[in-house]
C-alpha cells in the first residue's frame, strides 16, 4: 500500500514539474511564435511595398491604339514620363505606332484622348507621343538600371490583347541584365541590329509592348518590347533599359531625327555565303569573325579613309567584333564628328585606319 502511495505521489509531482518547465520554456523561449510572427510581418511589409510600387506608376500607364484610314491597326501600351505647361509626354515603342495615321490613348479612368506622334526611332524602338496636359493623371518616376541585380523583383504593367485587359500587372524578377540580343529592322530576316536589354520572367504578352517595367521603388527601369522576342517563349521577356530610351527623348519631343554616325558601307556577315559569292567576294578561311564590306558609298567616311569592297572589319576602336550587328552596336556608341580607329583585313594583312565619322544625310 505504501509503495502505491509513493508511486502516485511521484507521478503527480513529476506531472506538475513538467507543466511548470513547459510553462517556463514557452514564456521565456517563444521561438516558434516569434518566427511565425516575423514571417507574417515580413509578408505584410513585402505586400505593402508591392502595392505602393504599383500605385506610383499605375495611373501613368495608357493603352495606345493605332489607326490607319480610320481602321484600327493594333494596340500597345505607353506611359507618361513627363509634362510641362502644355503637354503630357508618353513613351512607347516605335513599332507600336509605325505606319499609323492616327493614334489614341486610353487612360486608367477610361478617358480616350487623341495623341500626336512627335518623333519615332525605329533603331531604338522608341516613340514619343503628346497629349493635352490636363488629361494627365500621374507622371511616372524614372529610375535607372545601375543598381539592379539578377533576382530583383520587377513588375510589368500593360494591356495584353488590347484595352479589354488594360492595367494588367504581372510580377517577376530580373533574369539577366545587359543581355545582348540581335534582331532585324528589315523584312530580310537577317539580324543586323544588336541591342542591350533587360531580361525578365514577368509575363509580357502582345499588347504589353511600350509599357513600363518597374522596380520595388515604383520607378520605371525599362520599356517592355515584344518585338525583341523571336518566339513567344513563356518566362522570357525583354525590356529596353530606361536610360537608353531617355537618351533620345529630347530630340524626339522636338520632332528631330536621331543623328547617328555612319561609315557609308554595305556589310555582309561571314556566314552569308551566297551573298558573298554573288558579290564576287572571297574571304580567307583563316578569318573567322568580322564584318565584310560589300560596297563603299561615295563621299562617306569609309570612302575617304580608303576602305574597299572585300575588306573585313575586325575591330572598332578597342573592341573586336564578330559580325555586322556588333559593328553597328559599337559604332553607335560614338557621335558624329568623332575619330574612330578601325582594324581591318585585306590581301592577307591586318591594317589600321582612322576614320572621321559623318552623320546620315
Amino acid at each position: 500500500m505504501r509503495n502505491k502511495i509513493v508511486i502516485s505521489v511521484s507521478i503527480i509531482f513529476t506531472f506538475f514539474i513538467g507543466c511548470i518547465f513547459s510553462y517556463l520554456v514557452i514564456s521565456y523561449f517563444p521561438l516558434k511564435t516569434e518566427i511565425v510572427e516575423k514571417m507574417i510581418t515580413e509578408y505584410k511589409v513585402d505586400e505593402t511595398i508591392t502595392f505602393d510600387a504599383i500605385d506610383n506608376v499605375y495611373d501613368a500607364v495608357v493603352v495606345v491604339e493605332t489607326f490607319k484610314n480610320k481602321s484600327q491597326m493594333s494596340s500597345g501600351t505607353g506611359f507618361v514620363y513627363k509634362k510641362d505647361n502644355k503637354n503630357g509626354y508618353i513613351l512607347t515603342n516605335s513599332h507600336v505606332v509605325s505606319g499609323a495615321t492616327d493614334v489614341e490613348v486610353i487612360f486608367t479612368n477610361g478617358e480616350r484622348v487623341k495623341a500626336t506622334v512627335l518623333g519615332s526611332d525605329a533603331l531604338g524602338d522608341i516613340a514619343v507621343l503628346s497629349v493635352p496636359v490636363d488629361k494627365v493623371i500621374v507622371v511616372a518616376k524614372i529610375g535607372n538600371t545601375d543598381d539592379i541585380r539578377v533576382g530583383s523583383t520587377v513588375f510589368a504593367i500593360g494591356a495584353p490583347m488590347g484595352s479589354e485587359y488594360s492595367g494588367t500587372t504581372t510580377r517577376g524578377c530580373i533574369s539577366a541584365k545587359d543581355r545582348m540580343i540581335s534582331f532585324s529592322l528589315s523584312s530580310s530576316g537577317t539580324n543586323d541590329i544588336l541591342m542591350r536589354v533587360i531580361q525578365t520572367d514577368a509575363a509580357i504578352n502582345p499588347g504589353n509592348s511600350g509599357g513600363p517595367l518597374i522596380n520595388l521603388a515604383g520607378e520605371v527601369i525599362g520599356i517592355t518590347s515584344l518585338k525583341l522576342v523571336k518566339q513567344e517563349i513563356e518566362g522570357i521577356g525583354f525590356a529596353i533599359p530606361i536610360e537608353d530610351a531617355m537618351k533620345y527623348t529630347d530630340e524626339l519631343e522636338k520632332g528631330k531625327p536621331i543623328q547617328r554616325p555612319v561609315l557609308g558601307v554595305q556589310l555582309l556577315d561571314l556566314d552569308e555565303t551566297y551573298a558573298l559569292f554573288f558579290s564576287d567576294i572571297r574571304v580567307d578561311e583563316q578569318i573567322k569573325t568580322g564584318a565584310v564590306i560589300q560596297s563603299v558609298l561615295a563621299d562617306t567616311s569609309a570612302n575617304e579613309a580608303g576602305l574597299k569592297k572585300g575588306d573585313v572589319i575586325l575591330q572598332i576602336g578597342d573592341v573586336k567584333i564578330k559580325n555586322k550587328a556588333e559593328l553597328r552596336y559599337e559604332l553607335y556608341k560614338y557621335n558624329v564628328g568623332d575619330k574612330l580607329k578601325i582594324v581591318y583585313y585585306r590581301d592577307g594583312k591586318t591594317k589600321e585606319v582612322e576614320v572621321k565619322l559623318k552623320g546620315s544625310e
